[in-house]
């Protein structure tokens, strides 16, 4: 049962967030095209492609979660995501970027970009772990 219980509060809380950063980035494309321009790393002509492949990411992935089906490959489709964001950001920080959105909830809930924002992240990479060994364990045999 406490598999079960752990499963339920990562699949609500990772999939409730990327809902609502999709939601975030969807209702305003352009506004997130403008942030990711920010990060000056994307070349102009892939930039509307790869706002479009994030916010849809984040819409089956988060769907993905908390459907429940095949739900230990859907918490390593959010651990590789979360681990790609986290990168993504601790690279801007590297590179010094004064960001004042960092994109994660497009542009109606902005956040700076701050030294701890990866590890925001970070944390839903624990998350997706600790949902993929809990949906592991739960679908083993006993």
């Amino acid at each position: 049962m406490h598999g079960s219980i752990l499963s339920w509060v990562c699949r609500l809380f990772l999939g409730g967030t990327l809902l609502a950063s999709a939601l975030g980035k969807s209702l305003d494309v352009r506004g997130f095209v403008d942030v990711l321009v920010t990060y000056q790393a994307i070349p102009a002509p892939l930039l509307w492609p790869i706002a479009f492949l994030i916010t849809g990411l984040e819409w089956l992935i988060g769907v993905w979660l908390l459907s429940g089906w095949r739900l230990a490959t859907g918490a390593l489709a959010a651990l590789l995501l979360n681990v790609g964001y986290t990168a993504w950001m601790t690279l801007a920080l590297i590179r010094g970027l004064d960001l004042a959105n960092c994109g994660c909830y497009g542009v109606f809930f902005q956040q700076p970009l701050r030294w701890y924002s990866p590890l925001e992240d970070l944390f839903l990479v624990g998350m997706s772990y600790a949902l993929r060994i809990s949906a592991k364990a739960d679908n083993s045999p006993h």
